[in-house]
């Protein structure tokens, strides 16, 4: 495990120079006004992302080879630019696969993996309707799907977006949906949760967590709403008996999820529990963006009467941590 993650720099005596193992999440060529060529990078690990600059990128100590998802071993000093943490790059290099622990590199999610699982199979279980459960329960009882969806993120970089993050967020709306659905008696408890668990299925092969939270080619051609769409009646297809009423509406619960048609959602949602899906998945996104941006003020040195900084996934709004200002813990 390294020494120094970017959640401690704020911690350490400003201009030390250290040694550290990064993530490159983004790398530009930029110019000063005077002219001079430099780098600007984004570098992360487990624990947050940091804004970086290389000032003499012709600097022997700099690696030209080194890209976007790569992991680079840094020697630098961090220090407050207008309020705001930077690292200021001496020396940069790639490593080997074999120099690095992707654990250490990629955010991955703080709960109990098992206990999320056990949560989700309980939920699988509680179904009434044997035919949902058989198709949920087939679905995730496949090697492929299991593993990856317990390792895959939420999103490339907004909610979520972390290793076990997928897998946390469906567990999230497992529990919002049973709060929510009893409130509602025309809603149909098995179909809400079959969306919840189903709808987001494609991101295990829209996106790839390899050194980065990237998509993949067919997540870029696709996008996950088709590509989960397409396993899903595939395994209903391939289960006898299942009724083609009931695929009609597990694949509009799939192709609504988004909501709106400038969302990405092929289709609007016409049914109860495809509306509740939506504004279900929506919720517990927005929220959990907020609950980073809030960790991200803490580590930026923000007080507790300080907004965050503009948050793109909610309009360009910053946000205010009411509890926190109210010293409420």
């Amino acid at each position: 495990m390294k020494d120094i993650f970017i959640a401690d720099l704020g911690r350490m005596e400003e201009g030390r120079t250290f040694d550290s193992v990064y993530l490159v999440l983004a790398k530009q060529q930029r110019t000063t006004k005077a002219g001079k060529p430099y780098l600007s990078l984004t570098l992360g690990d487990n624990s947050g992302q940091i804004e970086a600059r290389v000032w003499d990128p012709g600097d022997p100590r700099v690696s030209p080879d080194f890209e976007r998802g790569d992991a680079v071993k840094v020697r630098g000093a961090a220090s407050k630019f207008d309020g705001t943490l930077q690292l200021k790059v001496d020396a940069v290099r790639s490593l080997m696969e074999s120099e690095y622990d992707r654990m250490d590199l990629l955010p991955a999610t703080k709960a109990d993996v098992r206990e999320l699982w056990a949560k989700l199979e309980a939920a699988v279980g509680s179904f009434t309707n044997p035919d949902l459960r058989l198709l949920v329960g087939t679905m995730l009882a496949d090697p492929a799907v299991h593993d990856a969806f317990g390792m895959a993120p939420a999103a490339k970089q907004l909610h979520h977006a972390w290793l076990g993050g997928l897998l946390e967020h469906v567990v999230s709306l497992v529990g919002l949906a049973d709060r929510v659905v009893p409130h509602y008696p025309m809603v149909d408890r098995d179909l809400v949760l079959t969306g919840v668990i189903l709808h987001d299925i494609g991101k295990i092969k829209e996106l790839s967590w390899e050194t980065g939270f990237e998509y993949t080619l067919e997540g870029q051609l696709l996008g996950h709403i088709q590509i989960g769409a397409s396993m899903i009646e595939k395994v209903m297809d391939g289960l006898p008996g299942f009724p083609p009423k009931l695929k009609t509406l597990v694949m509009h619960l799939i192709l609504s999820h988004h909501g709106k048609l400038e969302f990405g959602s092929p289709k609007l949602p016409m049914i109860p529990e495809a509306l509740m899906l939506n504004f279900l998945d929506d919720l517990d996104a927005k929220m959990q963006t907020i609950a980073t941006e809030f960790e991200r003020a803490v580590r930026q040195g923000k007080g507790p009467g300080e907004m965050t900084d503009r948050i793109w996934a909610l309009d360009q709004r910053t946000m205010l941590n009411t509890r926190a200002w109210l010293g409420e813990k």
